[in-house]
């Protein structure tokens, strides 16, 4: 898991599967027919049908990734049920042009989760932690994304660990090391001992933390001071050496057929 109490995935996520199979959901949002069932399944919260984005309903989703669509780029950042009123549309069909007119691009990021939740989740021994997110250049990025991208691990560290207690310092860094190249059956890393391969984390314990947030994610987290990948040092008082030694990690199902 990651510590943050909004997922985050494609604005299609919100129609029915069916609607996408093939690579044919754009031009399932084309045809007038198919297109009001996929809207009407959407919107559909009749107890015991499947819910897309009918249990948060319109509100808790911020739609993100439209900078790069000059029709939508003024709804970046915008609640869905905001877009529906500026349309003068249903959530379901503003949601549908949004996927349509985006060429499916468009993301958001659901507001569904509470911190007494993900306080209760890192405690399990069993969880391990991720970002579940891509790499982007702060320096160039643009638009909206989920903060997980910068933050994750030093808002555990700073937020979970030395501010709520949580979790104890050393229970945090097993959760994503070792524990997860446990999880993963990656060989020769997640400890420190010998025989393993050098990525070290050199960190401030006092005052590591997160800065991105909803609103202004791009913003790199603070208190890290020294980075080895491979042996290599990547990051050095806090600014990168140019340095780029990693290399792809291939996991057990590798070579499969």
């Amino acid at each position: 898991m990651y510590p943050y109490t909004a997922s985050a995935n494609g604005l299609a996520a919100c129609v029915p599967p069916w609607a996408a199979e093939n690579g044919k959901l754009l031009d399932n949002l084309k045809n007038p027919e198919t297109r009001a069932r996929i809207i009407n399944e959407a919107m559909d919260s009749t107890p015991g049908k499947p819910s897309y984005c009918q249990e948060s309903g319109p509100g808790p989703i911020m739609v993100v990734g439209l900078l790069s669509t000059p029709s939508l780029a003024k709804y970046e950042g915008w609640r869905l049920d905001k877009i529906a009123d500026d349309m003068h549309k249903s959530w379901g069909e503003a949601m549908a042009d949004v996927v349509l007119t985006s060429g499916g691009r468009a993301g958001k990021v659901t507001f569904s989760m509470t911190d007494e939740n993900v306080a209760m989740q890192l405690r399990r021994p069993w969880v391990v932690i991720g970002t579940d997110a891509e790499g982007f250049d702060p320096e160039g990025a643009k638009g909206l994304t989920h903060p997980r991208a910068y933050g994750s691990y030093p808002r555990l560290l700073g937020k979970y660990v030395r501010e709520e207690h949580v979790l104890t310092l050393e229970d945090a860094i097993r959760k994503f090391s070792s524990g997860v190249a446990e999880r993963l059956s990656i060989p020769d890393r997640g400890l420190l001992r010998a025989g393993m391969y050098a990525d070290v984390v050199v960190f401030d314990p006092n005052t590591i933390i997160d800065r991105a947030t909803y609103e202004k994610p791009h913003q790199l987290s603070v208190g890290m001071r020294e980075v080895f990948v491979n042996g290599v040092e990547v990051l050095r008082d806090g600014v990168h050496t140019g340095a780029k030694p990693g290399r792809a990690l291939r996991g057990v199902g590798a070579g499969m057929k």
